[in-house]
């Protein structure tokens, strides 16, 4: 599907307009949103845009990494938004010319239909031009990384404070997909804080000149968000190390039990072993009080034992 918005030179609005009369007509500036556009729609990009062909090939290339190319009266943009209900990139292709943007997307963004519809109604269109849609659209993709990272951090306070008292194996299972979902983020953010560093220090035309201002304070809030996901990183790093350690000494307090145990036991099991023998010349097999003064020094042994362990702190 294809949409159009232009501006004329009278600041009128006018929606739907064929793209051949778009192209050939004297509009202050215009806006075409190919949206799922079909083979059809995606020839209007060769005829009669006349974009690259390689600009093309990217859009047709589903999650390249965001950049910027130059091209002759045009900058293509490849960005990458984030849908947060599955949490999957997606990718937003854009055209920038000094009068008109163009924006290329496979699937649904509402990042661009917000735009879009705050552009129809707005009472102050000779405020905007394509470079406000630029940055008003990276703006909202920009803004929209936010509650995915307050999400992510929800869940660790969660998973570290363990208030629904999950097993060990569940938790760090939780833990690992939460650092999956910051790495993917990351994968995000981080290219898109580069594109914007090198719109911002970029030497060429890149028909943002002016408002240089708006997209700097894009750049700010990428920098606050690779912050926050390196941070929370570093949290799942020690809550997982915690779990491991955490792990690790209940299994050392199960094994010096048993230790204790066990080396009770050994002397019980020596007597008991030594008089299970079958010798027929054993003197203690034959004395009427044998059986039990044995079971007396077994009971000292293991009390005796007991009480040792317990004053060297072994039972703590």
């Amino acid at each position: 599907m294809i949409r159009t918005i232009a501006v004329d030179q009278q600041n009128q609005l006018i929606k739907n307009i064929e793209i051949e009369q778009l192209v050939n007509g004297d509009y202050s500036w215009y806006w075409v949103d190919f949206h799922q556009p079909t083979e059809k729609e995606i020839d209007y990009l060769r005829t009669p845009f006349s974009f690259h062909p390689l600009a093309i090939e990217d859009c047709m290339h589903h999650l390249q990494r965001p950049k910027m190319d130059y091209y002759d009266g045009y900058t293509f943009f490849v960005t990458q938004t984030l849908n947060p209900v599955p949490s999957l990139k997606e990718e937003v292709d854009f055209f920038l010319g000094k009068n008109f943007i163009i924006t290329f997307h496979h699937q649904p963004c509402t990042e661009i239909d917000e735009v879009w519809k705050r552009l129809d109604l707005t009472n102050t269109i000779e405020k905007w031009d394509s470079s406000h849609v630029f940055y008003f659209v990276l703006d909202k993709m920009v803004d929209n990384y936010f509650p995915l990272v307050y999400q992510i951090e929800d869940m660790l306070n969660e998973i570290d404070e363990n208030s629904k008292r999950r097993s060990m194996e569940v938790l760090l299972e939780d833990l690992f997909d939460t650092r999956h979902r910051l790495l993917s983020l990351r994968h995000t953010v981080s290219p898109m804080r580069d594109l914007l560093y090198r719109i911002l220090n970029s030497q060429r035309e890149t028909y943002i000149k002016g408002k240089t201002e708006y997209f700097s304070d894009i750049h700010d809030h990428l920098l606050k968000l690779t912050e926050m996901i390196e941070a929370n990183r570093e949290l799942t790093t020690d809550i997982r190390d915690s779990y491991i350690s955490l792990n690790s000494h209940q299994t050392n307090h199960v094994m010096k039990v048993l230790t204790v145990i066990t080396t009770i036991f050994m002397p019980i099991t020596f007597i008991a072993g030594l008089y299970g023998m079958n010798f027929r010349y054993m003197p203690e097999l034959t004395w009427k009080y044998g059986y039990p003064f044995a079971l007396i020094i077994m009971a000292v042994i293991t009390i005796g034992m007991s009480a040792w362990f317990k004053k060297k702190g072994w039972f703590k």
